[in-house]
């Protein structure tokens, strides 16, 4: 996958904003990685802000309608990791300014 794509498909998933918090998933730090086949199959590994997040499989269909608009992508797997834990210092400066964290 190139720069572009790699470029292309976190731009989509910046889209994808978490309900809790209101700011997108990449920039709280949630998605670790993202690949791409050359058959089209999308995979974002990623995690949530908490273990026991209801709102999980909403993210996880927001991250699918997101990825669907980019033309090369066919399908669609979200892996969700609890290795290694989410905490505030994944975060964008961006983030940590939205939500008052210094």
């Amino acid at each position: 996958m190139d720069a572009d794509m790699k470029e292309s498909i976190y731009g989509a998933l910046e889209n994808v904003i978490d309900p809790e918090l209101g700011i997108d998933i990449v920039n709280l730090g949630l998605v670790y990685e993202v690949d791409l086949s050359e058959e089209g199959l999308c995979v974002v590994t990623m995690t949530l802000t908490s273990m026991g997040c209801p709102l999980g499989p909403v993210i996880v269909d927001q991250i699918r309608t997101a990825l669907f608009e980019l033309p090369e992508i066919s399908e669609v797997t979200v892996d969700i990791v609890w290795n290694p834990p989410w905490n505030k210092d994944n975060m964008s400066r961006y983030a940590k300014i939205a939500l008052g964290i210094r």
